[in-house]
This record gives structure tokens, sequence and C-alpha cells, in this order.
């Protein structure tokens, strides 16, 4: 009998481990037909542009509410255990992986615009949910507590699905998408940090009382002591790793496994005194390094991982515990809990970023934008939802609809991401706007701005040696650069420009605070008595560019755009002083040109004054002496043909100077110059310089019109000696910034620039100890942000 017995025995094992071997074979044939069905779900999805979420959270909710998933697996109570310990083991990584991505200091950036359109939005959704989501009846049990929780957990970003989603829409190279991205992880960081005190004060799992100070204080040990542990300890044990494991080598399997277990055994700490593990991770994530190969490899292979297994398995546990036959779809106030709370949050933050966009000087379809992309909820809101049913503090239909609320704010992204993509379409030029595609039976256009007056004489010497033949002339835009300071705010009147000559600027507002008025009619007095001797050729207007600074380039580019000029004029920041050198300057104006230069749809030039203004131009004798030196790419030909226009003014001797590469030169370094130049790329740049400097040969130097000289140079040391032996005998030089190919000439230049804006020859020419009689223009050549069927991903609409 007790033969029989064990052999009963022995077979019941076999069979119930044959069972579960056949379960768990079917549940991961059921784990890749899932994911299978993800991707065809999101392959139909892809011509609406909806991101991959949307498709698991589609494919998992469904799936996991078949009736015969759910009565063949779902209901046994170790099976959804087992996925219930998965699911939390997901959150814990899943939040220990977004502190790490965060830089701490981030709490010591609060006055950065991102920062302060994050906590505005933050705020005023905030204040919304609290007064009105009490009305709505969410929890079982009416609780301010659990209405303040809710209005944090509506004003929060998930800033990882964010980040994800404005990468893979291809806006994350451009100005607003970066902005979006680190306000979100603003907006993420406050929202999450909220909770985690909420949690500490308050006990969920009692209805929200109030936690004994005892066991506060005991939580907040635990979190200190954690911290301290992640941000001071853990460094020492990453850096012994990384020294043990130096980057190209294979990683040793013994300190992969010192150094995450040692990571487990921090983030396991606090659930013992009672707090959640999962914000608890977040927390050690958060102030720990992120330099290394072992925070590097969490982040990327926890990402990859979660991305392509665990968040398809993350929606099937939503479905499993949210059934969907007790949503109570036949109930008014259920779809109100749903528009209701969506409304909220999208209108708390649109309404934040907004009246904070508009302080910043933001333009408003941008402000708008970025409020309605800062909405996104994801995962851990999704997580949040599941477990106040699970805690009983919410219905089952309840916590469907607030799942339901998450996936709204991510539905519409795609939609408000193509209004940016065809607004900045918009905004970009479709054509070159530049001087050496200016057709020259077309009037060129200029945009000449001034800080002051001391800048007029300069200007006014500008437009004398541009201004080409009287047929078809220049229309100079003469542009007041005025800082928009709290004196100057009290004094805006609405009211028009300044007639100036042949055009009337009319200015949106008139200043009349009275140092601006005396320097604006000092301008205009100069002005008249310049163009009342001879104006033939010239048209012009005067403008005013009203902001501060940080908003000033802003001004300007809308400006060149709106006005279709080719040509953007920018004085250098630092001004001449008595002994003829430039003084510091102001460095706001230094900003504001760096900017243009990146965000303007036409070319820009800088101005750098050592004597132009003071050099009187006669059209009957040579008075100015000028060069133009040509070393080859787009800037240097926009110089050449900008020289072509100052070539004709009968009161300019102009010589142009071409440094060429030393083609019988021995050394290395000539060697090395050699083989660059032999690239495609480089051969093509070469081509058309020399098609653009023969057509230039042509017209001005052949003729006798223009001196030509020729440098054979072989690096660019001689290129610095070669510049500097030209001092003295030029009063204005006339120069490209740089888009130039693998030049020689000026490789390595850039290590020692003090002003980058200019360029490496600009830079040499402008330095203080180079001349103080010879002025400056470093010329940039327009280049296309925006194509005619597509949009750059490096495009600025900000």
């Amino acid at each position: 009998m007790d033969f029989l017995k064990k052999n009963d025995t022995k077979v019941e094992c076999q069979n119930q481990i044959t069972i579960r071997i056949a379960s768990m074979s079917i549940y991961l044939l059921g784990f890749f037909l899932a994911m299978f069905l993800c991707n065809c779900v999101h392959l139909l999805l892809r011509p609406l542009s909806q991101p991959r979420i949307i498709a698991e959270s589609i494919v998992g909710l469904l799936l996991s509410n078949l009736e015969f998933v759910r009565n063949r697996f779902l209901n046994d109570n170790e099976v959804q255990q087992t996925l219930n310990y998965i699911v939390d083991a997901i959150m814990v990584c899943h939040m220990f992986v977004v502190g790490l991505e965060i830089d701490p200091n981030i709490f010591l950036q609060l006055t950065l615009p991102e920062a302060k359109v994050a906590y505005s939005g933050v705020l005023t959704t905030f204040v919304f949910a609290c007064l009105v989501t009490p009305l709505l009846h969410i929890s079982k049990q009416p609780n301010a507590v659990f209405s303040s929780c809710l209005a944090i957990v509506l004003a929060g970003t998930d800033s990882p699905l964010l980040t994800r989603l404005i990468t893979d829409l291809k806006i994350g190279k451009s100005d607003i998408g970066r902005f979006i991205v680190e306000a979100g992880i603003q907006s993420d960081v406050v929202s999450i940090l909220l909770i985690t005190i909420g949690f500490l004060v308050f006990d969920p799992d009692r209805n929200f009382q109030n936690r004994s100070v005892k066991t506060m204080l005991k939580m907040m040990a635990i979190l200190v002591f954690q911290t301290l542990l992640a941000s001071k300890v853990v460094p020492s044990v990453m850096k012994w790793v990384n020294n043990e494991n130096p980057e190209g080598k294979p990683m040793k399997g013994s300190h992969l496994v010192v150094a995450l277990a040692f990571i487990i055994s921090i983030c396991s700490m606090s659930p013992i005194v009672g707090f959640s593990k999962v914000l608890s991770a977040f927390l050690v994530g958060l102030f720990m390094p992120r330099e290394g190969r072992i925070s590097k490899m969490m982040i990327g292979k926890v990402n990859y991982i979660f991305r392509t297994i665990f968040y398809p398995l993350f929606f099937f546990w939503v479905g499993t515990e949210a059934k969907l036959s007790e949503f109570e779809a036949g109930k008014i106030a259920t779809w109100a809990k749903i528009v209701v709370p969506f409304l909220i949050a999208t209108g708390g933050k649109v309404l934040g970023s907004v009246v904070s966009g508009l302080m910043l000087g933001f333009h408003w379809p941008e402000s708008v934008a970025t409020g309605l992309l800062l909405n996104i909820k994801g995962h851990f809101q999704v997580y949040l939802a599941i477990n106040a049913y699970r805690m009983n503090i919410i219905s089952m239909s309840t916590s469907i609809v607030l799942v339901f609320v998450t996936f709204l704010t991510i539905i519409y992204t795609p939609v408000v991401v193509a209004k940016i993509i065809e607004r900045a379409r918009k905004r970009s030029p479709t054509q070159k706007m530049a001087l050496q595609w200016l057709n020259s039976t077309n009037e060129l256009r200029i945009l000449v701005c001034i800080r002051s007056s001391q800048n007029v004489f300069s200007a006014i010497n500008f437009m004398e040696i541009s201004r080409g033949p009287a047929n078809p002339g220049i229309m100079v835009y003469l542009t007041d650069m005025i800082e928009l300071t709290d004196k100057i705010a009290a004094t805006l009147t609405q009211g028009r420009g300044v007639e100036v000559g042949a055009g009337v600027g009319v200015d949106a507002v008139t200043v009349t605070d009275p140092a601006v008025v005396e320097m604006r009619e000092k301008i205009t007095k100069d002005v008249h008595a310049y163009l009342s001797e001879d104006c033939e050729g010239i048209n012009l207007q005067r403008m005013m560019a009203l902001s501060t600074i940080n908003n000033m380039h802003q001004d300007i580019t809308i400006l060149a755009e709106d006005l279709l000029v080719h040509l953007v004029i920018l004085p250098f920041h630092k001004n001449q002083e008595e002994d003829g050198r430039l003084h510091v300057g102001h460095s706001g104006f230094r900003h504001i040109n760096r900017k243009v230069l990146r965000n303007a749809p036409c070319s820009v030039g800088i101005l750098v004054d050592r004597g132009l203004g003071k050099t009187v131009i006669s059209r009957s004798s040579i008075s100015l002496n000028a060069a133009v030196i040509f070393i080859g790419g787009k800037d240097d030909r926009e110089a050449l043909v900008y020289a072509g226009r100052v070539a004709r003014h009968p009161g300019v001797k102009l010589t142009v100077i071409r440094f060429l590469v030393e083609a019988a030169g021995d050394s290395v370094s000539s060697r090395v110059g050699r083989a660059k130049s032999n690239t495609t790329e480089h051969l093509e740049e070469m081509k058309i310089d020399d098609e653009c400097f023969a057509e230039f040969y042509d017209k001005h130097v052949a003729g006798g019109r223009v001196a030509y000289v020729e440098k054979y140079l072989v690096n660019s040391g001689q290129t610095f000696s070669t510049l500097r032996s030209l001092e003295g005998q030029y009063g204005l030089f006339i120069v490209g910034r740089g888009g130039r190919v693998n030049s020689v000439l000026t490789v390595g230049m850039s290590d020692w620039e003090e002003c980058p804006e200019l360029g490496p020859i600009g830079d040499i020419l402008s330095a203080s100890d180079f001349s103080v009689t010879a002025s400056v223009l470093i010329i940039q050549q327009h280049s296309l942000k925006g194509e005619l069927d597509g949009l750059h991903d490096e495009f600025s609409i900000m």
C-alpha cells in the first residue's frame, strides 16, 4: 500500500510539473502573440503617427479582457499575484531609471525659462483640479487630501514618455523640442516630489489619515539614509567598478553583480518602514551619479528591455485589473469623470504656459503647443490609477476612467507636433536670401541695426559704400535696437514711427522716455543730413526693435523675414574707446548677435567699427582702402559678392587677397592638407569657389578697377602671420565668417578664438592687439533651415 501511495504521489507531482510547463509554454506563446499584435496595431496606427504606447494599451486592455483569457488564466490567484510582483518590479526599475536620467542640479535652475513654464503649468493645473475635482466624487469617500493628490497627478508630466515622443516625432533637435523636454523634466520632478511628501504625511491605506509623528520620522530617517548612500557611497563603488572595467573591455560579471546588488539593497530599505518602493527607487536614482559605465548601461539596457518587453506586459496587467465589463458606460457621470479631468489638466497646462510664455516673450501658438505637450501622462500615472482601485480608494470604473484620461493626453500629441512643424515650415524661407543669388535687376534690401548714436556714422558709411548703381539701388531699414527695461516700459504709448527719407516706418508703439527720444532724434538728424546731400539710389525706412535682451534677436529675425531683406548688419558688441582699443562691451548684445547668426532668414554681417564711422568717404577721390580676403567656402563667396558692390564706389580702392594652399610644399602639414583636399566634398566646394572667383575676376579685376594679390601658404600658422602683416594697410577688411570645408589654412584657429561669432579670420583681424584703425565686416551667408518639401531637424521657431 505504501508503495502504491508513493507511486500515486510521484505521478501526481509529475502531472503538476507537466501542467506547470504547459501553462508556462502557453503564457510565453500568449506573450509573443501579444508582442506580434502590438507590432501589427502599431503599423496600422502609423499613418496617424500614433506612438507605440497606444498600440500597447489597446492590445493589453483588449487581450486581457477576452473571456477565454480571463477564464483560462487570470482566475488563477497565483498567476495574478505573480503578475502583480512583476509589474511592481517593473515600476521600481522604471522610476529608478527616470530618477537616474535626471540631474539633481535641476533644483538650482529655477530661474530658467523652462522651469518657469513648467512650474506655472503645474500651479495652474493644481489650483483648477483642487477646485473642480471634489465636485465629481471620484473617491468612494470624499477626501480633501485625495483631491489634492489627484490634482498633483493631473498637474504632472511623464517626462520619459514625452522625451520619447518628441524624439520619435522628429522635433527633438529643434529649439521648441529641447525646451519642452527640459520643461517636462522639471514638471515631472516637482510632481513626484510632491507625491512623495504627501505619502510621508498621509497614509493612503487608511483613507489618507495623518501618519503618526513616529512613523513619519522613521520614513524620513530611512529616506535621508538612502539619499546619503546614493549620493556619497554609491559614487565610490561606481568609480571602483569603472576603474576595474575601462571603456572598450567586457565588464566582469562579478563586478556588475556587486554594483547591482548594492543598488538594489539601497532601494529595498524604505519598504521596511512602509514607504513606497516605487517612490524610494526614484529618489535613489535621482541622487545617484549618472557618469560611468554602470549608469549608462542601466539607462540604455533597462530602457531597451522596457520598450520591447515590459511595457506591453504592463498594459496586459492593467487590463487584468481594469475589467472593461465593469466600466459604467451608461452613466453620464462616468463620461463627466473622463472629460472634466482631461479639460482641467489640459486647460491648466495651456493657461500656465501661455501666461509664462507672454512674460518670457514667446509667441502664443508655441506657448499653447508647449502646454499641450507638457500635459502628457504615462505609465506612472496609469500605475497610480490602478493602485488606487487596488487600495479600495476608487471604484474599478473610476480607475478605468483615469486610465482613459491618460490615453487622451497622448493621442493628440502627433497633431500638436504636426502643427508645430507646419508653422515652422511656413516661417522657414523657401529661397536663399543672400547676395550671391540676388538678381542684378532687383533691389538690394538691407536691415542695418544700431544700438546707439555712436553707431550712426559707421552705418551711414556702410550705406554709402554699399549703394551700388542708382538703378535698381538699395532699400535700407535702419533699425534702432532699444532694450526694454522697466523704466522704458512705463513710457510706452501707441503711435507712429519717425519718417525718414523716402520711407515711413510705422512702429507698433512709441517710446516717450527722454533718453530714447533724444537718441532717436539725433539719429534722425544725422541720417537726414546724409540723405540731403545725395540720396540717389538709396531708399530708407526707420524701424525700431524694442525688446528685452533675451528676446531682441526674435524682433530682428522677424523684421528680416517680414521685410524680405537679403542682409542684416549688426554692430559688434564692443565699442572703440578714445585710445582706439575695443573695450569689453555689452555681453547681452553679444548674445543677440550669436542668436541672430543662428536663426536669421538671410545673410548676416557683423560690423566691427574701428574708424569707419570717422572716415569721410568722398565720391570724387579715393578715401578708403578696403580689402576682401578670400580663402574659400560659402561665407567667403558671399563676402566676395558684397565686395563687388563696394568696388563700384569711386571713393573706395578695393584689393582682393586670395589665400591659396602651397602646391609645392613638402612639409608634413602640407601633405596632410593635400590629402584632406582630395575629399569629394572639398573638391566640389573648390570648384564652386573657382567659378565664383572667376566671375568676380572678369567683372572687376580684369578691367583694373580692383587690385589682386595671391598669397601661397602652407598652414594656419602662415595664415596668421600673413594677416598680421596686413596691419596698417587697409581701413576696412571684408571677410567670410567660416563655411570652409577642411581648409588647412584655418584649421586649429578656432582653438584660441576670443569671439567665435566672428569666425577665425574675423577674430584675428578684430583682436585688440591687431589695429586701432582697421574696421572689419564679417559676413555669414544664409543657409536654408527649411526645404520646400520638408523641414530640417534642427529648426528654430521659438
